[in-house]
């Protein structure tokens, strides 16, 4: 007898993600989230000394951050962990004030995103141009390559070789089959080489020791006080909106990769959520990852949450239960592994000849603006909010002059008709006022706006200004064609913007 469609074990399956039922994607996801558990055991360690604190907090940090951000993030296959970026901001609170304040401004922290989240900050992202986030794309790649950089310096030569050879088989090994990432292959066959032939090189365990049990959750030891709260706020307030920026530019990057639409305020509220649990159990706080996100969607394949699970949970399994093993992986192996995201991630479209020729100066420019700042201070929020004013400032003097002002006077010579075409606001508004005679022109002007736009208050204030100097001559000024919007701000403001 067949089963009914309004059965619970129906409903129950119609719930269930397609993808639960397609091997493929399974293999896919659980081999992704493998390769970014080995690609964050490294970095959660380097970042914890930035930090300056126990190599476990960071490493905490990452699997609580993957784990949770994993169901209650909204953007699907982005990882989450301690980053650089957090790091730098809180290590002078840990240096001042010790662990236990850092642990509540990471709770603090997740809070404060929270509440921006719901307040609708993720908004913020349409305002960045695209010019933006090609720099930002770029100077990410250039940075994840400049990390590895002292990893290639003043090391055994054998580093050398063993570098050349994971690229190699990151190269090569997809065309022999897709199956397996070529990047954990990379680490396999690299790491039994070294192992095998007693090759004396730099390894994951000479980054520091690996926790052998999982975090307790507790809560911060500090005095719960107002001076307390005043000297975290800063730092959580910061960490906040950093771990926020990254975040969001990361999964508006993965919503161009996979061509998928994902919900910025989920994910914002996700982060706080996840720095808040994070901070719980012990941990140093972060927010998206975007070099591991960069392995687990563009050189793994990884598309849903499953991926960004399995990376926390891997990576305490790999501390806990083969710590030893994995700390014999060479260092050699995640730099290839991470040099070849830095070159997959970087945009080379965007600096091809063909394309340097057709496109604006102003758009190189940004371009160029957010690309050095974020390599010059290592911290791709600046780099970001800084090439988004230049374009808004490049965006504004072009807009400026294109307003423009023509003027018509009657046969009989009693009236004057100027008719203003373009977009009205602080910056082309400016000019405006010079452009009408003033002093030769008869007793009537009709100002026509039916081709023009009022969208601020200096150009209310504009308008009365032109209307004042006809006024101190004994002369009528009318204002019409103005369309609803620009009629109900004049209304509002003309007249109330200058003292009496």
């Amino acid at each position: 007898m067949p089963t009914s469609p309004w059965t619970p074990t129906a409903r129950l399956r119609g719930l269930k993600p397609e993808w639960l039922n397609n091997p493929k994607v399974w293999r896919t996801e659980i081999l992704a989230g493998l390769v970014v558990a080995l690609a964050l055991i490294p970095e959660a360690i380097s970042f914890s000394i930035i930090a300056g604190v126990d190599p476990a907090v960071g490493l905490f940090a990452s699997f609580t951050m993957a784990v949770v951000i994993s169901v209650v993030g909204g953007r699907r296959a982005m990882i989450s962990a301690a980053t650089g970026a957090v790091a730098l901001v809180i290590a002078p609170l840990n240096r001042e004030y010790g662990l236990g304040h850092l642990i509540a401004a990471v709770i603090l922290a997740g809070i404060i995103q929270i509440v921006l989240g719901s307040l609708g900050v993720a908004k913020l992202m349409r305002f960045v141009p695209r010019s933006v986030m090609v720099g930002f794309v770029n100077a990410l790649a250039i940075l994840i390559f400049m990390t590895q950089v002292p990893e290639m310096y003043d090391v055994p030569w054998a580093v050398y070789p063993l570098l050349v050879g994971g690229l190699a088989l990151m190269v090569f090994f997809p065309r022999v089959t897709k199956a397996v990432p070529a990047p954990l292959v990379s680490i396999v066959i690299l790491t039994a080489i070294t192992v095998a032939a007693g090759i004396a090189v730099p390894t994951v365990g000479d980054k520091g020791e690996l926790p052998s049990s999982l975090p307790v959750p507790g809560l911060p030891d500090v005095p719960f006080t107002l001076d307390t709260l005043t000297t975290i706020a800063p730092y959580a307030f910061a960490m906040a909106l950093v771990g926020l920026m990254e975040s969001l530019m990361t999964a508006k990057l993965v919503d161009d990769i996979t061509d998928t639409r994902s919900s910025k305020t989920r994910e914002s509220i996700g982060q706080g959520i996840a720095n808040i649990v994070t901070g719980f159990f012990g941990g140093m706080g972060g927010c998206a990852m975007i070099g591991q996100t960069m392995i687990n969607v563009k050189v793994s394949g990884a598309r849903t949450r499953l991926s960004t699970f399995l990376a926390g949970a891997f990576l305490m399994v790999l501390c806990i239960v083969f710590g030893p093993v994995v700390s014999d992986i060479p260092m050699a192996a995640l730099v290839a592994v991470m040099v070849m995201v830095s070159f997959a991630t970087f945009d080379w479209h965007s600096i091809a000849p063909k394309t340097l020729k057709r496109m604006p100066a102003g758009e190189l420019a940004v371009m160029a603006v957010t690309v050095v700042m974020v390599v010059a201070t290592d911290n791709l929020a600046i780099g970001v909010v800084v090439g988004s004013v230049t374009a808004m400032i490049i965006f504004a003097k072009r807009v400026a002059h294109l307003a423009r002002v023509s003027a018509v006077t009657d046969p009989d010579g009693t009236t004057v008709v100027y008719s203003v075409t373009g977009e009205l606001f602080f910056a082309s508004s400016n000019d405006l006022v010079g452009q009408f005679d003033y002093a030769d022109d008869p007793d009537r002007i009709v100002i026509d706006l039916s081709a023009a736009h009022i969208w601020d208050a200096s150009s209310v204030a504009a308008l009365d200004a032109i209307e004042t100097k006809y006024g101190q001559r004994g002369k009528t000024v009318e204002i019409i064609g103005l369309n609803d919007p620009s009629a109900d701000l004049h209304g509002k403001l003309s007249g109330e913007l200058t003292s009496h």
